[in-house]
């Protein structure tokens, strides 16, 4: 009986570890994705900050900021700088999804899928790392 629990639990947490990474992954590639437009496509994306009434000084540095926020995610072992780097990503696509509706432009769909992928991993992460009260 103790057997099959156990090898119950590892086979949840391999489940666990691939649903966190292929939903962290994805996330990722639209983190990364989105920095690189930002310098790629800096004319586009500073008439949408501008649209939005967000200050185009914040293009370049949130970019970076984007980058930075994947390495901590995917390589950085610190569970602070993690939580930090979910924590401002939650903050950039609840307020992009804000931003988007006080425009009107009826674009603030875009940001609640990375939104969901974002809640998801970070729910992932935890029940992976959650201390085993045995």
């Amino acid at each position: 009986m103790f057997v099959k629990q156990n090898a119950n639990k590892i086979k949840m947490k391999k489940t666990n570890l691939i649903i966190y990474w292929i939903v962290t992954g994805l996330f990722c590639l639209s983190a990364v994705a989105g920095a690189i437009a930002y310098f790629a496509m800096y004319d586009m994306t500073s008439e949408m900050f501008t649209s939005l009434g967000v200050p185009t000084e914040v293009i370049y540095p949130l970019a970076i900021a984007k980058i930075l926020g994947v390495i901590a995610i995917c390589f950085i072992k610190s569970p602070l700088l993690k939580k930090l780097a979910y924590l401002g990503f939650a903050l950039d696509l609840i307020m992009a999804i804000i931003a988007h509706i006080n425009a009107g432009d009826g674009e603030f769909y875009g940001p609640i899928i990375p939104l969901a992928l974002l809640a998801t991993s970070y729910i992932f992460y935890r029940k992976l790392n959650a201390k085993t009260a045995n």
